[in-house]
């Protein structure tokens, strides 16, 4: 009883493992949420109890939304190169490609995978370990989620894929207090400053190169800001120019809300902290411009 225990155990570990291991697309400090996002979209199949394998051309414009949604700003959205590149981790399986020809790179033309009527999914053992298993899935959604996006959009991510667990999230409370302090514990947006006694409420400390992808805990990569403003923030729906001036996306709107919570901002400079030291650092601005921001700032109409 006990072997079959240990046997189960590691091979829950090595699944666990290959997930945590799966090969992302690197260049400079751009994003590439591609894979995470499949799989995420997966697994909330899996849930769902649908099919193990879903063709290319049902996957595309899913995958399509959610690389909109939560992927950085492109002008191509190219959603057949993690369904494509997926099987190299050792996770995934393809059926029907043995027409299609690969190019020099290893790549295909997603044209071919929907003529072909190609099918992917995960690998039949893996499938099978996460039926049976749900703490398993709930490990390696904490896991993609973690690594790859801050824990502001978690909940939007689960929702757009139809999963239903709680996450947890290691914050580094010194960070929260060190940018709390260098903006006097007041939204470096709207000002709000709130307390209950004498604790700032909904009030946080957002990273503008994310923690994800390499910025660092220090009040130069940070601002305080309110909860909606952290999310609309990470959601790239609006941004910070060079001179700190808070730009609002031409794809965001709304009725309530909108013209309070962003538009009166617009072409305005954040609230300032206390110290000219504490002032955001120009290259993680610009990070977030690229890799964040949605669409186009609007235009400062007077």
């Amino acid at each position: 009883m006990l072997l079959v225990w240990v046997y189960l155990k590691v091979d829950r570990n090595l699944i666990k493992e290959k997930f945590k291991k799966i090969t992302l697309w690197k260049r400079g400090g751009e994003r590439a949420p591609h894979k995470p996002l499949l799989i995420l979209h997966t697994l909330g199949l899996l849930l769902r109890n649908n099919e193990r394998m879903e063709s290319y051309e049902d996957m595309e414009n899913k995958l399509k939304k959610l690389l909109i949604a939560f992927g950085p700003s492109r002008y191509k959205i190219r959603t057949e190169y993690p369904f494509w590149r997926l099987k190299n981790d050792d996770i995934w399986e393809i059926e029907g490609a043995s027409e299609i020809k690969m190019n020099k790179s290893g790549d295909i033309k997603k044209d071919d995978l929907i003529r072909y009527k190609v099918r992917g999914g995960f690998s039949i053992e893996i499938y099978q370990k996460l039926k049976e298993d749900r703490e398993l899935i709930h490990d390696i959604v904490q896991e993609l989620l973690n690594t790859n996006f801050p824990s502001s959009i978690h909940e939007d991510i689960l929702q757009s894929v139809g999963i239903e667990i709680t996450v947890k999230t290691a914050r580094d409370p010194e960070f929260r207090d060190k940018l709390l302090r260098a903006y006097e514990n007041k939204c470096a947006i709207c000002g709000f400053d709130v307390r209950l006694d004498n604790y700032p409420v909904a009030l946080e400390a957002a990273h503008i190169k994310w923690h994800q992808a390499g910025g660092p805990d220090i009040e130069v990569n940070g601002l305080a800001l309110c909860s909606l403003h952290h999310k609309l923030f990470d959601r790239g729906a609006f941004t910070l120019s060079e001179n700190l001036e808070i730009q609002i996306s031409d794809r965001a709107f709304g009725t309530t809300g909108f013209n309070e919570w962003l538009m009166q901002f617009h072409g305005k400079k954040i609230n300032f902290p206390q110290r000219k030291a504490y002032l955001p650092d120009l290259s993680y601005v610009i990070w977030h411009i690229r890799e964040v921001f949605q669409g186009d700032p609007r235009e400062n109409v007077t």
